[in-house]
């Protein structure tokens, strides 16, 4: 008889986790939770209160912080799939799961479908000759060394490959591995996970080449299946229907999507969004059914491409089915920075990336050159991100799959905060007050072309209290919106009323904030 164990990270939504644990554990089959060590201490507390008194629930003896495209996201997998083994020893597959996934079919079917077959589902591509990858680093991900991050630290990401480039420390790839690739979502059979269990503690060898390569999530499990595995018991496919934007991002479903989910050939979905509430109701009743079939087809992600290819060229007339929301969520929190000496907007949301660990964007809509990952195009001409900006900064959270995003964005820029005040997220604004010198505003005037190398003295003293003015006037005009949520810092301002505003703004304890605060270059012109 199939019993599952449901191997499931998340980083967020407490309420959403105890419901989907007491949802599969209600049909039969069994869970181990991995919750993010960055996520909060409180919503780890009240997912482990609410379900202590579950034997089918366990927890990952070991929480890791968690970041994309890092080892920590296979160091999780593997706490969780431990605790599980050990926990359920009846349990006949270990199916990997994130928050946002919820079942598409029944219970009862998803039972008799892994029942109908003595295999393994992961996706396992060659890794070289396959074209898996579509965009981006390929080779490099394995011959280099990775220690840093290339979405929070990217400068440093490629400033040391090239290093190791230059000084020729390739390395080679372990002998008797043929590197595989495919999603992370697998399906894997007791004895599967078990004897990969058994050659991960005897292969340190293994782990320690793939403790720093980039993205390991995709190579690391799908690698030891087909190194352990007769490649006759090895479907290789995932048994979660996703699919991806024509901006490279995973589609998110909504409560319209609930037809074509079931239509899918696939047992589990994701994304789920967080405010499609119906479909997630539909879905939760839908498991625990008995006596229902599915007429199911493959055809998703055909209508998928097709629908986006034509909307590429101008030929569709309406949104996309499954695109058709432009919201940020209500449940995230956009951070807005405000100032209009750039450089001090930036020092101080380099100090937040450092101390918070939240994902940041400097001037993202007045400066072309302002570092933003590859989201398909949409953020190539300051044109279009100010034209879609709103599904742009959907992107970026998506992108960094978090709650929480820091914009830095210019305070003449008022018709752009007030629209993203219009939706359903929290905004919160913080303006940084400066003072401006005579010199500061000449050297202002000269880049934005008002003035040059050679413009006479007197000139630049008749322009001068005219630029005083209209920064000024920016300012208030922005302080005269009245937006909930504005909170303030001043260069001329004691240190405790500037880290009091920043603890308000960010939620972090006032000792950070005041640790922040008391940054001694941050005003420096």
């Amino acid at each position: 008889m199939t019993t599952i164990a449901f191997i499931l990270l998340c980083h967020k939504d407490p309420e959403g986790v105890i419901a989907q644990a007491l949802r599969l554990t209600a049909a039969g089959d069994c869970i181990a939770i991995h919750f993010d060590a960055r996520a909060r201490a409180a919503d780890f507390d009240r997912i482990r209160q609410a379900l202590s008194g579950n034997p089918r629930v366990t927890f990952a003896a070991r929480r890791v912080k968690c970041g994309w495209g890092e080892w920590s996201l296979v160091a999780a997998t593997l706490e969780a799939l431990r605790a599980a083994v050990e926990a359920f020893p009846a349990a006949t597959h270990f199916y990997m799961l994130s928050g946002d996934c919820m079942p598409i079919k029944t219970a009862e079917h998803v039972h008799q479908r892994l029942e109908a077959e003595e295999a393994d589902f992961i996706e396992s591509f060659d890794f070289f000759h396959s074209g898996w990858i579509k965009t981006g680093i390929k080779e490099e991900r394995l011959i280099y060394r990775h220690w840093f991050n290339e979405r929070q630290r990217k400068a440093w990401f490629y400033r040391s490959m090239e290093w190791q480039k230059r000084l020729g420390l390739a390395r080679k790839v372990p002998s008797d591995l043929r590197i595989r690739i495919g999603s992370q979502w697998w399906c894997l059979r007791r004895r599967t996970v078990e004897a990969a269990l058994s050659f991960i503690d005897r292969r340190a060898d293994v782990v320690r080449f793939f403790r720093t390569t980039w993205i390991p999530d995709e190579t690391f499990f799908q690698t030891i299946v087909a190194h352990l595995v007769p490649e006759r018991e090895i479907r290789s496919r995932t048994l979660t229907f996703l699919m991806f934007t024509d901006y490279g991002m995973p589609a998110t479903f909504y409560d319209d999507h609930h037809d074509l989910l079931l239509a899918q050939e696939y047992l589990f979905a994701r994304k789920i969004s967080p405010d499609a509430l119906t479909l997630k109701e539909r879905l939760g009743a839908l498991y625990i059914e008995t006596g229902r079939s599915f007429e199911t087809t493959s055809d998703g992600r055909r209508q998928f491409e097709f629908l986006t290819a034509r909307g590429r060229q101008g030929r569709r007339f309406a949104p996309r089915f499954w695109e058709t929301e432009t919201r940020l969520g209500r449940d995230r929190i956009l951070l807005l920075v405000t100032c209009k000496k750039w450089h001090v907007a930036k020092r101080l949301v380099q100090r937040l990336r450092e101390v918070t660990q939240v994902p940041a964007v400097d001037y993202l809509f007045n400066e072309e050159a302002a570092a933003l990952p590859d989201l398909g195009g949409i953020q190539t001409t300051l044109d279009k991100r100010m034209r879609h900006r709103r599904a742009l900064v959907r992107m970026l959270f998506d992108f960094w799959e978090t709650d929480r995003l820091i914009l830095c964005v210019d305070p003449a820029s008022t018709e752009l905060i007030q629209d993203l005040y219009n939706d359903r997220a929290e905004v919160r604004l913080l303006e940084i007050d400066c003072a401006f010198s005579d010199d500061y505003l000449v050297g202002h005037a000269r880049r934005v072309g008002l003035a040059g190398p050679n413009t006479p003295p007197a000139a630049i003293d008749r322009l001068l209290p005219t630029i005083r003015y209209d920064v000024r006037f920016e300012i208030e005009r922005l302080r005269d919106l009245g937006l909930p949520g504005h909170h303030r810092m001043r260069e001329l301002g004691d240190l405790s009323e500037n880290a009091r505003a920043l603890a308000d703004f960010l939620d972090i304890p006032a000792e950070t904030a005041r640790d922040i605060a008391a940054t001694d270059y941050l005003f420096v012109d």
